[in-house]
């Protein structure tokens, strides 16, 4: 929890510095570095999303990718995950952690993409819409082939729907929280370890290593969600002849 708040401070003091001044048309230094950023998921989330979708979802997007990269990366700093107290039972508990080493804020991250992205689909495709983009037939047919087909659709929609509420989010939960917990608890072993010169050898790599994973943890978190969104909020060709 500590370091949660601690990382949304380093966010808001960040973005808040770079813009305390006037913001200049040609940009420079930190405000470049934002601008960069914004300009690069803008470009890649509307590459994706329908122009309307994509200014609903980039500012969402976004800050998903920046806080869970910075969340990451608190994992290198020394001290994070191996400082901490030992109780009388021998359990170690240590002061700090990373964020997103704690499954409790992945899932809560899920639940808030799942309620935004179900809002998001009602408010392009309607209420009524989003049914038959889920559970409507999505080629055409004949009078004689359609209820066949209808029950066909009716069956991937409920599956659809499933992955929808249920199999997306836990995945895009589970799959930071285990990548980044595994990563802390290898470093931890190596920092543990009998031999210092080979603790100190094998860290170094590591530390290459999961800054890398850190990054694409956190853009494969966010690309995800984008992509996600682009699954409910896309216009299909749903004429049948009957």
């Amino acid at each position: 929890m500590i370091c949660t708040w601690i990382v949304a401070a380093i966010i808001l003091i960040v973005v808040r510095v770079s813009t305390w001044k006037k913001i200049h048309e040609i940009p420079t230094g930190m405000q470049n570095a934002i601008e960069a950023l914004v300009e690069m998921w803008d470009g890649l989330i509307g590459d994706i999303l329908d122009k309307r979708v994509t200014r609903w979802v980039f500012p969402f997007a976004t800050t998903f990718f920046i806080f869970i990269l910075i969340s990451n990366l608190t994992d290198l700093v020394p001290g994070v995950g191996s400082i901490g107290a030992t109780d009388k039972a021998g359990r170690f508990t240590p002061f700090f952690r990373p964020p997103t080493t704690d499954a409790n804020l992945t899932v809560a991250m899920a639940g808030i993409f799942l309620v935004m992205s179900l809002y998001w689909a009602v408010r392009f495709n309607g209420p009524w819409g989003l049914v038959k983009h889920i559970f409507g037939v999505k080629m055409e047919t004949t009078k004689w082939t359609f209820p066949l087909f209808f029950l066909l659709f009716l069956f991937i929609g409920a599956m659809e729907l499933l992955s929808v509420t249920f199999a997306r989010p836990v995945a895009l939960a589970m799959r930071l929280y285990g990548n980044v917990f595994a990563g802390e608890s290898i470093l931890d072993m190596i920092f543990h370890g009998k031999s210092f010169l080979f603790s100190l050898v094998l860290s170094s790599g590591m530390y290459f290593y999961e800054t890398f994973v850190c990054l694409v943890q956190a853009f494969v978190f966010a690309m995800l969600v984008v992509a996600f969104v682009g699954t409910l909020c896309t216009h299909t060709e749903e004429d049948h002849g009957h």
